[in-house]
């Protein structure tokens, strides 16, 4: 026999309702219930962890993390102000950039283009787009008694142009303070003629709209010395908390600039994920809790049919925490059951997502996820011992409460009442 007599009586009444056809299928169906919130929780909340890694890992390996902008004049000396921002414990790394917006034209072929001057070496520690070039090489921007006008395109500026790895290009730039003076509002463009030294595929928008030059032309176009940049990018070691260090680094710099970060141009999708998580986590807390409340049903019926039961154990001295106990054990047997079973679905499915939407898609012959519309063309999925934890403590909790008001009716039954009308 179980001790304490709680636990075996509400093992005992486990066991007999599997005869008893409606309140099987009543319990098994909370337990499908709870097992089933829990597993898809588990999946969601998993497939959101995928996202944000992606979106730290893939999306602002080549973002700025922070970006300090000079207010009026150009930053001088910007290998010495690099040297003092690297000093800061949070920063990795820092590389000049000047940022322009231009067009590119190949006959009659026009693109629009966010143009960016970098030096390629100092680049490549700032950002992994050396890691997406498709054609060509990385280090073909650096400046050469050979070439000195190279750009790096997106393959989607590519294949608007109809250009090649080694075809020429026409820039179009933007004169410098076009805006504070107007005679030059109206004066006609900068023209340059770059080559084509290599093109990278990242993914989304990002392929239709970025190019790269080296920072000594952009210096030229904008009029600036050898030792002057518009602005200094920073990679931080923990991008989440890139504002803070980048107010910061700001601080501390000998420099009147703009603090930019990537929550600024980039945080709309952290911020989704963040909603996406959150509403998807209310939504199956309230099917668990709908399947837990499945659980009075099958109580109530159970408490209906042991009324006799109940009332010989009163009048045998059994307490009413005794009978309370019995039938709480009894509930939570569902909740345990379908909790431990939803944890498992859930875990074996989270570690596996991947894989198994890549062969759904390759049995439907549909894509999910485009990589030409997102940054990544795959669904991704991290999983978290923490989140598993928490769903499964909350399904337990919601079964636990879904038990505490039949078990009290339990206890509420009148002995006399009860064997005087058997």
């Amino acid at each position: 026999m179980f001790k304490p007599l709680s636990i075996f009586l509400g093992w005992r009444y486990v066991r007999s309702r599997h005869g008893n056809g409606f309140s099987a299928f009543i319990s098994a169906s909370s337990t499908l219930g709870i097992a089933l919130g829990v597993t898809v929780l588990i999946i969601v909340l998993s497939a959101m962890n995928g996202f944000e890694r992606e979106l730290s890992q893939k999306l602002l390996s080549i973002v700025p993390h922070v970006e300090l902008v000079s207010v009026n004049e150009p930053i001088r000396n910007w290998r010495q102000s690099i040297k003092k921002v690297q000093h800061e414990q949070a920063v990795l790394a820092a590389a000049p950039v000047i940022k322009m917006t231009g067009m590119l034209q190949h006959g009659l072929q026009l693109k629009a283009v966010e143009v960016r001057g970098v030096d390629a070496e100092l680049e490549m520690q700032v950002s992994s787009i050396d890691d997406y070039i498709i054609a060509g090489k990385w280090l073909g921007l650096r400046v050469t008694d050979h070439n000195s006008n190279s750009i790096i395109i997106g393959s989607g500026v590519a294949k608007k142009l109809s250009v090649q790895l080694g075809d020429k290009i026409q820039l179009l730039l933007p004169p410098p303070q076009a805006g504070n003076d107007i005679n030059q509002a109206f004066s006609s463009p900068i023209t340059r003629q770059v080559e084509v030294v290599a093109i990278f595929k990242f993914g989304g928008t990002i392929d239709e709209t970025l190019a790269y030059i080296p920072l000594a032309l952009a210096s030229d176009v904008m009029g600036y010395a050898s030792n002057e940049t518009q602005s200094i990018r920073l990679k931080v070691a923990d991008v989440f908390a890139a504002p803070k260090i980048a107010r910061q680094v700001a601080y501390n710099f000998d420099h009147y600039v703009y603090i930019n970060n990537w929550t600024r141009s980039q945080g709309h999708l952290f911020n989704d994920i963040q909603l996406v998580r959150m509403v998807m986590f209310i939504v199956m807390v309230l099917v668990i809790a709908v399947a837990s409340f499945n659980i009075v049903s099958t109580l109530i019926m159970a408490v209906n049919e042991k009324q006799g039961d109940i009332a010989i154990l009163k009048t045998m001295g059994a307490s009413s925490q005794t009978i309370m106990l019995a039938f709480i054990f009894q509930g939570l047997v569902n909740g345990v059951v379908g909790s431990l079973l939803g944890a498992l679905c859930g875990v074996y499915f989270a570690l596996n997502l991947t894989d198994i939407m890549s062969g759904l898609e390759q049995l439907l012959g549909v894509t999910f996820l485009s990589g030409d519309v997102y940054f990544i063309n795959y669904l991704p999925s991290v999983l978290h011992a923490s989140d598993v934890y928490a769903t499964v403590i909350t399904a337990l909790i919601m079964s636990l409460l879904a038990t505490v008001y039949p078990a009290w009716r339990a206890t509420k039954i009148e002995p006399a009442q009860v064997l005087g009308q058997l």
